[in-house]
């Protein structure tokens, strides 16, 4: 697997290894031993969860602001901008972003680490996007900072307002944000 810094040093990019022929492809998604070998990461994935949108829209920028949550994010159908958003406080990064198109057709996977918020936009009809988290989610402690802040200049590839949930609509503005001041803690 191949790994590809962003100009977010802790968020990377990796590029399985494909295997095409005339039947098709093979790639293997996930190891356990490898992933935590290249991200230097120890903590376990503990769940998976899968969403299925329709172009245009954007989920995002969650977080968890107790139990923080490490992301493995890839896309099985469709094509999407995913998005990455540095909340610790503490660190050279904070309030930039990276972003990345992730596509079943490139099956790369992007590494949002912990203390990160995180979202997407659905650029094809339609997108089934999959990933993997270091913690449960904990609804007590879920966030979301507006797609649309002027202080983080998101460059969202839409053209129009994307399709929100009533929640992400809600989302606060990054300056009133919580944020992480140091690895696992909160204000």
């Amino acid at each position: 697997m191949d790994v590809i810094t962003t100009k977010i040093p802790d968020v990377k990019v990796l590029e399985p290894k494909v295997f095409k022929d005339e039947r098709g492809f093979f790639l293997e998604s996930f190891n356990q031993q490898v992933i935590q070998d290249i991200l230097q990461i120890e903590e376990p994935f503990v769940q998976d969860n899968h969403s299925f949108s329709a172009k245009n829209v954007l989920r995002g920028l969650h977080y968890q602001i107790q139990n923080p949550q490490g992301k493995l994010v890839r896309v099985v159908h469709g094509e999407i901008f995913d998005v990455a958003v540095d909340l610790r406080a503490d660190s050279p990064t904070f309030g930039k972003w990276v972003g990345i198109y992730l596509s079943a057709e490139n099956k790369k996977m992007l590494w949002i680490p912990e203390g990160f918020a995180h979202g997407f936009f659905v650029v094809s009809q339609t997108a089934d996007v999959m990933y993997k988290v270091t913690n449960y989610y904990d609804p007590t402690s879920d966030r979301s900072i507006r797609w649309d802040d002027p202080d983080l200049a998101i460059e969202w590839p839409n053209k129009k307002k994307p399709l929100l949930s009533p929640k992400d609509l809600a989302g606060k503005y990054f300056k009133d944000a919580e944020v992480f001041h140091t690895a696992g803690t909160s204000s």
